[in-house]
């Protein structure tokens, strides 16, 4: 069935910064961050882009940049451009993620501000911490009634709305990447998005999980000071 509206591309691209780059004069590295952070700025205007540090958090991962477009070369114009500056020789990208947005098939409508509705467009809120991964349910869910499925799906909702300080993003990747979903979360409390996980783990629905890693942890911060953590 065709989705009405706007259908966004969602890209999350993750980078690891080479020791070697830290070995650098201090002049050379402050130069570098200054023409990424100047080339970032300049090639994702048309697209809405929220950057974030996860060094302390991850050991294979120190910057992320969530990107969401209208087009897909929006995406690829800014990485190639990254690809060309100075600090992008020493970036190598361990995890990314593509991914659309459409509306769910099992919400009808809003119950909390910022949860998961019947939207096909994607809005970044910019809550202190990010927490996402790459999500694909079992074979054996797709073989289940619609009914069943919503069923399940509406016990799960319920938990959910119990903590409504979670925004919640769905990002749909069958077809365009190896995962099916990127599901997203921002919170201004890590210890509430644990107590939520928690919970979820004990619905009727989880035993239909059959990958949900690897997870990120992420710290809102403008660009420049997630250059600033790399070194």
């Amino acid at each position: 069935m065709a989705q009405e509206g706007r259908r966004d591309f969602v890209k999350y691209s993750f980078f690891k910064v080479d020791p070697a780059w830290r070995r650098l004069p201090t002049e050379e590295r402050e130069q570098s961050k200054r023409e990424f952070a100047e080339v970032v700025a300049e090639s994702s205007r048309g697209m809405t882009m929220a950057s974030y540090s996860l060094v302390g958090t991850r050991a294979d991962v120190d910057l992320l940049l969530w990107k969401v477009s209208p087009t897909l070369e929006a995406i690829s114009g800014l990485m190639a451009q990254i690809n060309r500056t100075e600090l992008g020789k020493y970036l190598h990208q361990p995890h990314s993620y593509l991914a659309m947005t459409r509306p769910s098939p099992y919400v009808d409508q809003h119950r909390h501000d910022d949860q998961e509705g019947v939207s096909s467009t994607m809005r970044i809120v910019g809550r202190k911490y990010l927490i996402i991964y790459p999500f694909v349910k079992t074979h054996e869910w797709y073989q289940l009634p619609k009914e069943e499925r919503q069923s399940l799906m509406s016990d799960h909702f319920t938990v959910g709305h119990k903590y409504p300080e979670v925004k919640i993003s769905t990002a749909y990747s069958f077809g365009l990447d190896d995962q099916e979903f990127v599901l997203g979360f921002e919170t201004d409390e890590t210890s509430t998005f644990l107590d939520l996980v928690m919970e979820l783990r004990e619905s009727k629905v989880r035993p239909y999980t059959l990958q949900d890693t690897p997870i990120f942890t992420c710290i809102s911060k403008n660009l420049p000071a997630c250059l600033d953590d790399l070194g």
